[in-house]
């Protein structure tokens, strides 16, 4: 949907994007095919795939969608869309007792957002003992309650992780970082229970046609060679004395960066800078067939196009979301759970943009070891969030109800 840019206009930038935005430093992109070279060498290297722990595993999964009202994902789901397909597969090595090394590949399609193959990681892991290791490569960055995990379906009930945190647009780029990470558990005693420490620091690429600019490309601004920036982060996880219970904290900074844009009407060439800082809070209770978490952050991201024709626009954003889940394990095969998921930015103006307010019943069936279906009701309120403008040219509806349903097989 493209619009035309004069002078005394803003530049016509959606609100909804925005939450997590990288920065600079592409460099480090080089470690990937280093490390997926070691792995194809280190047969060569050793006696026999027995000594290297050679493990292969992987999933694929199939989506469907389907929206009462307002088209969801860059999808037509209120036709009803199968445009969701996941296909994963990793590789694991460990050459020597504390040094492992691992790849993973996903081909990842969701409506117009993503079509393409990429490397969700690339990283070779030290681990000097149960207080100290370190990861370094392509690494997953170990934020909040679900981002490192938030790329295995098969792990855990939900179809959709809540959409507040851990959008399913932008995952590709969140998930991962080039640069390394430290790790570690410190043991505090029976009656203080165990101390996890997570830290961070590298560098986030995004390529140009990422999902992640899915809203600028909407509103004709490319950035023809994608962001990069530093990032750095810690997180801590409190294994407390209750047993099953873990509450923790994480901070993530990425530093501000300028990236070249371009404005289509026009033909205008400009810069894009950002500025992003996310604490986030953390719990979690699981025991036997019962689980509750609940994750609140407060992301603080600032966008500046400059084009030379035009006025500076900044755009602030101060997003608040959190959400509240249950889940319960009715069988063996059985698992139903439900969450409350809300999103707020309060620099919006208001109304139905401004927020996002999700309510949301899920189950799962495990028919094997590796075959099971998960089925999901979302009745979501607002439109801030995963709602594009393309894919809805009559303007959106104050509230939609979304059913997902998914497949998957794994190994």
């Amino acid at each position: 949907m493209a619009t035309t840019l004069t002078q005394s206009q803003p530049l016509p930038i959606p609100i909804t994007w925005a939450k997590n935005l990288p920065t600079l430093g592409e460099a480090l992109r080089a470690v990937i095919p280093l490390i997926s070279s070691l792995l194809l060498a280190l047969p060569a290297c050793a006696q026999s795939l027995d000594d290297l722990n050679i493990q292969i595993h992987g999933f694929a999964v199939q989506g469907f969608l389907y929206t009462t009202s307002n088209n969801i994902f860059s999808t037509n789901s209120s036709d009803g869309s199968p445009a969701w397909t996941e296909d994963v597969l990793n590789i694991s090595a460990q050459p020597i007792p504390k040094l492992s090394v691992a790849v993973q590949g996903r081909y990842f399609l969701l409506g117009s957002m993503a079509n393409g193959i990429n490397i969700d990681y690339a990283a070779a892991d030290y681990k000097v003992n149960d207080r100290f290791g370190v990861r370094f490569g392509k690494v997953k960055t170990p934020s909040g309650l679900y981002n490192e995990t938030q790329d295995v379906s098969p792990s855990y009930l939900w179809a959709l992780l809540p959409q507040s945190i851990y959008l399913i647009g932008s995952r590709n780029s969140q998930l991962a970082h080039y640069g390394a990470v430290t790790y570690g558990t410190l043991d505090c005693g029976s009656r203080l229970g165990k101390l996890e420490y997570r830290a961070w620091a590298g560098a986030r690429v995004i390529g140009g046609d990422d999902s992640y600019f899915q809203d600028l490309r909407e509103a004709s601004v490319e950035v023809p060679s994608g962001t990069s920036g530093t990032v750095s982060g810690i997180a801590l996880h409190w294994l407390t004395p209750l047993r099953g219970l873990t509450l923790g904290a994480s901070d993530s900074e990425n530093q501000s960066t300028t990236a070249r844009v371009i404005y289509d009407p026009n033909g205008a060439l400009g810069t894009l800078t950002t500025t992003n800082n996310q604490p986030d809070f953390f719990a979690r209770f699981e025991r036997k067939r019962v689980l509750i978490a609940a994750e609140y952050d407060h992301a603080h991201t600032g966008l500046t196009f400059k084009f030379p024709s035009f006025p500076s626009e900044s755009y602030p954003f101060d997003v608040k979301p959190w959400f509240v889940m249950a889940s319960y394990r009715l069988t063996h095969k059985l698992n139903l759970g439900a969450y409350r998921s809300y999103t707020l930015d309060r620099d919006k103006p208001q109304g139905n943009g401004r927020f996002v307010r999700d309510w949301t019943i899920s189950s799962r069936y495990d028919f094997n070891g590796y075959l099971y279906a998960k089925a999901e009701e979302h009745f979501i309120t607002g439109t801030l969030v995963e709602f594009d403008q393309d894919h809805n040219p009559s303007g959106l509806k104050p509230s939609t109800q979304l059913t997902v349903l998914k497949i998957g097989v794994s190994f």
